[in-house]
């Protein structure tokens, strides 16, 4: 599961984003092989730090879902992608948020 978070979201945020994203994705894939194949393998969650430019390419891949944050006035902070096998080769140029 990648969760893409912006970059000007503050770090206590960007936790609880980061946090929310993984029970958006969840919730919203429950019931779907990849999820049940991934929460029986790996459960592996990727989270990067992107600017507004790579947030909004990402949303040309499928299977994504925005999280939005309350505290900025519920503006798109994250989005996050249902876990699969193989993502686009975009995906891997991307800064891992540390």
């Amino acid at each position: 599961m990648y969760i893409l978070i912006k970059d000007w979201l503050d770090y206590g945020h960007a936790i609880n984003t980061a946090a929310h994203s993984g029970m958006v994705g969840y919730i919203k894939w429950q019931d779907s092989d990849e999820v049940k194949e991934w929460l029986q393998d790996s459960y592996r969650k990727v989270t990067c730090r992107v600017t507004e430019k790579e947030f909004e390419k990402a949303k040309q891949y499928d299977d994504w879902e925005i999280v939005t944050e309350l505290a900025y006035d519920k503006k798109e902070v994250a989005l996050v992608f249902k876990p699969r096998v193989e993502y686009p080769k975009f995906f891997k140029f991307l800064k891992l948020y540390r």
